[in-house]
Formats: structure tokens, sequence, C-alpha cells
């Protein structure tokens, strides 16, 4: 291994989203097994799988209806 390297001509990798942001979510069990589930079955990383799910959501302008248990 050398003890320096020159990055000087080197360019930005293509294949990272520009758009994304990483964050920390907090998530029920029960959600994470489901969509890890779903990534067994797809090949897909489940992150990615949650991405989609929530972008469609959101390009469906869906409205979440919460009703509490008496």
């Amino acid at each position: 291994m050398r003890d320096e390297y020159d990055f000087s001509n080197a360019i930005k990798n293509p294949y990272v989203a520009k758009n994304k942001q990483q964050i920390t979510i907090r998530l029920d069990q029960q959600v994470i097994d489901y969509f890890k589930n779903m990534s067994e079955e797809t090949g897909m990383p489940y992150q990615n799988i949650i991405n989609y799910y929530l972008l469609q959501c959101v390009k469906e302008e869906k409205q979440m209806v919460i009703q509490f248990q008496n």
C-alpha cells in the first residue's frame, strides 16, 4: 500500500443519488420484518423498498387516516 495517493483526477461516483438524505428513523419490528421479507422475495435492499413505497405515497398524495381504538 502506498503512503499517499493522488486523487486530483478523480471523478465523483455517478451512481450515488444526489437527492437522497440519510436519516435515522424508528420503526416497529413488524414493519421492518415485512419489508425485509419483501426484500428477500425481490432481491432489493429493504431500505430501497421502503423509500419506493413512501415515494409512491408522495406521488399519489396519499393522506393518512388515524383512528384510535377506544
